[in-house]
């Protein structure tokens, strides 16, 4: 009789979405002799006894091969030219640097703040990786930020079905806490994270202790009614291959997309439609609720709310600071007329921007041992694939060359799906509800601790182990965790193996 897994896997690969081959013929950039190449490159694997061809390069032609220390995560794709090589590194100079509040001696590194939650682009990606959740309820969380929001009245909800804003923003405070601020202001706030612990006992008798966080705002100003505030706590997202996230065709995401489960597997992704700036709507990708279209839009947001600094696409001034906070917006800011109108003036804007869309993909580690296929073999058959769909070929079409009809393994479909009450923030971010998250990116995920000792997993950190983050799956993913919860310990640890591989 088969083992358990392996009927998993039987079902799982009957159930398994047509994949990104079912979209092929709605993709304008393919060639019939691209869509047959594509259809057959982007099978879903069947045969787990070796690598699949061209598995092992699963950022496509960037990957980067340098993955022998905590900088993992830093190199540019290998595959841009020389000129680009260079806008890479002095973007890296710009993400890396510290922002000083205005005025400052320093002319065009000022203009941080007033209120801001840290000081530079690398303070909260660490490394260009993850964040983590504060080791103490009060200890620093200069890698996690705090969402905010309100119940959104009738103007605001149709701003917010539209796409024109992604929330109701809090009154005082505004959509995000910020917990720094400059001199003579008082931060918004401080947070709190105080944590219970949850025994969970897999097969085989192995208890894993799970910690479910509770969110709380101290120190905060006294006008600053928190009732009926909503809270979502943010780890910073690794930053590898956004550029070819942003490659992928729409038509290959939104072919993955089943939000009446028409197919009854269960899975009923959707994709998250955000405002364009004209009217219309286009695909939400980035962002633990996917309401960023774009890397620069993504890049942009968070210069204003993260750092307090404008750019042409948000040109306030006093970043979050809101009309009820007249003392910080009564503070000077940092434009420079000679540099241009905003604190982050449109050049310097494009070579962050720049940076962030060419961090290179790492290569996959012991892609050929028989405990990484088998572990390859065991997340397929609890259907972890259904979600994290494993690869993809982008557009033709993709703005940089570099990122170009590349064969890439994100192991994402980006779209928006139910994981449960566990992890729901019980919080609404532009079309997402309070269970929803899009599926983010695997790739990389290996090299987490080997980046930042103190990365932590899910969406606010609470997740010090891959295994804390895969008990922690509900809603649409409660199948596949309950399968990998009755696996035998030696299939877990290979599904481990596996994820540590990518």
């Amino acid at each position: 009789m088969p083992s358990f897994s392996a009927r998993l896997l039987t079902v799982a690969l009957l159930l398994m979405p047509a994949t990104v081959a079912a979209a092929q013929s709605s993709r304008e950039d393919l060639s019939e002799a691209d869509r047959a190449r594509v259809e057959a490159v982007t099978r879903p694997a069947t045969d787990f006894s070796r690598p699949e061809p061209f598995e092992l390069m699963q950022g496509g032609a960037g990957t980067t091969k340098r993955v022998s220390d905590a900088n993992a995560l830093s190199h540019p794709g290998e595959n841009l030219v020389f000129e680009d090589e260079q806008r890479f590194l002095v973007g890296n100079g710009l993400f890396r640097k510290d922002w000083v509040t205005a005025p400052s001696s320093t002319i065009a590194s000022d203009g941080l703040g007033p209120l801001f939650n840290a000081r530079a682009c690398q303070a909260c990606h660490i490394k260009d990786g993850r964040g983590h959740a504060p080791l103490e309820p009060e200890g620093n969380a200069t890698s996690l930020l705090v969402r905010l929001s309100v119940e959104p009245d009738a103007g605001q909800r149709e701003r917010i079905e539209k796409g024109l804003q992604p929330a109701a923003p809090h009154p005082v405070l505004g959509f995000q806490l910020q917990d720094n601020a400059a001199a003579g202001l008082n931060p918004e706030g401080r947070i709190r994270i105080d944590y219970s612990e949850e025994l969970v006992e897999l097969a085989g008798g192995e208890i894993v202790a799970l910690r479910r966080p509770r969110l709380s705002i101290v120190d905060t100003s006294p006008d600053a009614d928190l009732d009926g505030l909503k809270m979502s706590a943010r780890v910073s997202p690794p930053m590898s291959g956004m550029g070819l996230l942003e490659a992928i065709h729409d038509a290959d995401i939104l072919a993955l997309a089943d939000p009446d489960d028409s197919d009854g597997d269960g899975i009923s992704g959707r994709p998250s439609m955000v405002g364009d700036g004209e009217g219309g709507l286009v695909l939400g990708r980035f962002g633990w609720k996917a309401v960023e279209p774009t890397v620069e839009r993504q890049t942009a947001h968070a210069f204003s709310g993260d750092m307090g600094l404008s750019t042409p696409l948000a040109p306030d001034h006093w970043g979050d600071c809101t009309e009820r906070q007249p003392e910080c917006r009564a503070l000077p800011h940092g434009a420079q007329s000679q540099f241009g109108d905003e604190e982050v003036p449109r050049d310097l804007l494009d070579l962050v921007v720049f940076y962030s869309r060419n961090l290179a993909v790492p290569v996959r580690r012991q892609i050929d041992a028989p405990q990484v296929l088998a572990g390859k073999k065991a997340f397929y058959g609890a259907g972890c694939v259904a979600c994290h769909v494993p690869k993809f070929v982008t557009s033709r079409n993709a703005e940089h060359e570099a990122h170009r009809f590349q064969l890439i393994w994100p192991y994402t479909d980006l779209l928006l799906h139910d994981m449960g009450e566990g992890l729901a923030d019980n919080r609404e971010e532009g079309l997402a509800d309070g269970r929803e998250w899009r599926t983010p990116p695997l790739w990389g995920i290996g090299l987490a601790h080997q980046v930042s000792a103190e990365a932590s997993f899910l969406h606010d950190g609470r997740a010090r182990s891959l295994v804390e983050a895969i008990l922690w799956h509900g809603g649409e993913a409660q199948a596949s965790r309950d399968a990998f919860a009755k696996m035998e310990k030696a299939e877990r640890d290979a599904l481990i193996a596996f994820l540590e591989s990518l």
